[in-house]
Parts: structure tokens; C-alpha cells; sequence
């Protein structure tokens, strides 16, 4: 069983950088040309942004961001659990994390850009687990028949 612990992250290390870089190859290849969104590293380091990563003591197991879209909404960045700990509650965990961040800071709804299809069904049910449900493009987004916008309101 893993003992996570959930913390802020300044993106300095070699594991997180190296776990995005990986993501971000992986929503290239999961997603039609010119429709994969993942961030780079410079990217998340953007000062409206925070990174969480999960821990098992000196093992990285996932990350994901929060970025203030205007006073009262968030956005939910670059979640990725890493591949070896798949379905064991790392998402979870990041994602209660940026939640609870989400509520400390005032805002009253998250609202998230994925994929659709078969690659991003996991991630699909762990948000709609937590209330997210389906709607509208949001900030500079644009919808189209591959990606999709989830919100929950906190």
C-alpha cells in the first residue's frame, strides 16, 4: 500500500520534470495533431499556477496543477499518475489535494480540459466520481471531437 504524501512542488526536480516530459509525449500520442494540450515544464511554472506532486517516500508517483482562471475559478493542469502506480489511488489523491488548495483559496468551481476516447476513460471516471460533470469550453479552449470540459462546482 502506498503512504502518499501530497505537497506543493517548485519543479526543480529531475523525477517531476521527467514525469511531465512523459506526459506531455503521451497526449501527443493519444491525441489527434494540434488537439493535445499538456503543458511543458515552463509552462506550469507560470506564477498563477501550483504544482502537487504525490509522493511514496522517495518515489514519485504523480502530479497535477491549479491555476487561477478569475477570482472565483480554478482550472485543474497536467494531472498524470505515473505509469508503475496506475490504480492505486494516486490520482486521488493529487486531485483532493488541488481540491482542498481550491476551497483554501476561495474559489467556487474547477473546471478541466482532457481527451476523449478509450485513453483517458480512467481519468474520466476518477473526476465524475468527484462530481465533475460535463459542459461548455472555457478560457482560450475550443471545442472539438477530441478533447472535453468537465466542472464541479466547490
Amino acid at each position: 500500500m502506498l503512504m502518499l504524501e501530497v505537497r506543493p512542488d517548485d519543479l526543480s526536480g529531475e523525477a517531476v520534470r521527467g514525469l511531465l516530459a512523459y506526459h506531455r509525449a503521451t497526449m501527443v500520442a493519444d491525441s489527434p495533431p494540434c488537439h493535445a494540450y499538456a503543458l511543458d515544464v515552463s509552462a506550469l511554472q507560470a506564477p498563477d499556477i501550483t504544482v502537487f506532486s504525490a509522493w511514496d517516500g522517495e518515489v514519485l508517483c504523480g502530479v497535477g496543477a491549479l491555476r487561477r482562471l478569475d477570482g472565483m475559478t480554478g482550472e485543474i493542469k497536467s494531472m498524470r499518475t505515473h505509469p508503475d502506480h496506475l490504480g492505486r489511488g494516486v490520482g486521488s489523491a493529487v486531485l483532493a489535494a488541488i481540491m482542498d488548495e481550491a476551497r483554501a483559496r476561495g474559489l467556487t468551481r474547477l473546471s478541466l480540459e482532457t481527451g476523449s476516447g478509450p485513453a483517458f476513460e480512467a481519468a474520466l471516471s476518477l473526476y465524475r466520481r468527484r462530481g465533475f460533470v460535463s459542459g461548455p469550453a472555457f478560457g482560450d479552449y475550443v471545442g472539438s471531437d477530441f478533447n472535453q470540459f468537465l466542472h464541479l462546482d466547490l
